[in-house]
């Protein structure tokens, strides 16, 4: 083996070391404590960064669930709540020549800061990061918030059709407020 490809096999034996050996940067989520709401869809995270997904079925009128991702990318990772606010206000497209009026709250829930965006208009992030392909999803809604904990911020995301949103509005406050940091 070159000496090239020394470092490169060490660090693809140390990646797969701990890929095996069932470390996860989310361990320290076992301080964050939440209750899903009935009705709630628990889905199994796709991804590491993910602590929690789960599916909000759809209104009657709607043709797609809602879908509702708790993040954690570890102790200062991940991004201040200005800047994750502003992205997540950013990627709701309004109608032509009218303002986004996103809806922001700042709250204490079990002693952790909360604050949390809603907005309405047409999904439009990228579908997974660095794909280049962005939905298109008019006549919707997305909800999120960060919890500031001792150990980093937790993400919320909840993003789907206006109606279905509407319709577990208040599941997913009493779930925003279920936070505990133990």
């Amino acid at each position: 083996m070159t000496n090239m490809l020394k470092p490169i096999a060490f660090a693809v034996a140390i990646f797969l070391a701990a890929l095996t050996s069932g470390a996860s940067p989310n361990q320290s989520t076992a301080n964050l404590k939440f209750t899903a709401p009935a009705g709630w869809v628990e889905e199994k995270p796709s991804s590491n960064m993910r602590v929690g997904q789960f599916k909000l079925p759809k209104a009657a009128d709607d043709t797609e669930d809602a879908s509702l991702v708790v993040y954690y990318f570890g102790q200062g990772q991940g991004g201040g709540t200005a800047a994750n606010i502003e992205r997540w206000v950013g990627q709701m497209k309004q109608p032509e020549g009218t303002a986004t009026k996103p809806s922001e709250e700042t709250l204490t829930v079990n002693g952790l800061k909360v604050t949390s965006v809603d907005v309405r208009g047409t999904y439009t992030a990228e579908t997974a990061p660095g794909s280049g392909t962005f939905n298109n999803s008019p006549n919707f809604r997305l909800k999120a918030a960060v919890i500031e904990t001792p150990k980093g911020s937790y993400y919320v995301k909840v993003v789907g059709p206006e109606k279905t949103i509407g319709k577990w509005d208040t599941s997913i406050a009493e779930f925003v407020k279920s936070f505990e940091f133990k």
